[in-house]
Parts: structure tokens; sequence; C-alpha cells
């Protein structure tokens, strides 16, 4: 009498997953919480602190004065003159339109005082000198 035994199926090799899955997951929370998300707007300027600040929710038109006393608007250079009509055209008549000033610590107070002057003639409404919130 013959006996045939049955072929059980070879077991077939299993990489074990879990432990790189871990991996992968554990790399992935390692660069997002050490990315910056800070949006960098391109002009370095170091805001001055207010223990009393709070974020603003509506669209505003946004001018830059840097350390140096130079005004930027929409990531460009220009003059006061220039800031004026790109300004005026901006607000287009726009009542109650919102000007943010965000001016360096250092820069010397007439600068930014002048952009505040040529904002409000170029029709804006509400002007605000931009801070960060302070320790």
């Amino acid at each position: 009498m013959l006996v045939h035994r049955k072929k059980r199926p070879r077991y077939a090799v299993q990489m074990p997953l879990t432990s790189l899955i871990d991996i992968v997951f554990l790399l992935l929370i390692y660069f997002l919480l050490t990315t910056n998300f800070i949006i960098n707007e391109g002009i370095d300027i170091k805001l001055p602190q207010a223990k009393a600040s709070r974020p603003q929710t509506q669209k505003e038109i946004t001018v830059y004065v840097d350390a140096r006393g130079r005004v930027f608007f929409e990531d460009r250079e220009v003059t006061l003159n220039e800031l004026f009509r790109r300004l005026q055209t901006m607000i287009n008549g726009t009542q109650n339109q919102l000007v943010v000033i965000k001016a360096d610590r250092t820069v010397v107070l007439n600068k930014a005082v002048a952009v505040m002057d040529v904002a409000k003639a170029a029709g804006a409404g509400r002007l605000c000198l931009a801070t960060e919130k302070g320790p």
C-alpha cells in the first residue's frame, strides 16, 4: 500500500512591515514638527511688540517699511509718490478700507508717519500699525 503524504504549501517569507511603517510615521511627524510654517514675505522686518495685540481678520492692504526706511508695496520698493498712486488705485473709493503698515521696530518714526500720511491721503479709511505679541 502506497501512502502519499499531502504536500503542504511552504510558508512564503513575509517581511514584517509594522516596524517599517512606525519609522516612516515617526519621520513624518519629525519633519512636520521641525518645518517652519511661518510664511516669510521676503522683507526682513522686526515688528514692535505689544501686549494687547489681536489678529486681523479682514482683507487689508499691507505696506512695509524696513529698518533703513525703505518703503515696500507688493514686494517691490516704491517711492512715496508711487505708493500714493498705487494705493489710490487699489482703494478706488472703497469705504473704510484698512491699510496695515508693518514698520520695523528700529525705523525712524518720521518715516512711518510719512507712510501713514500717504495712505490717508490716498483714501484709506483706517490705518493700523502692525505689532507682534510681546512677552
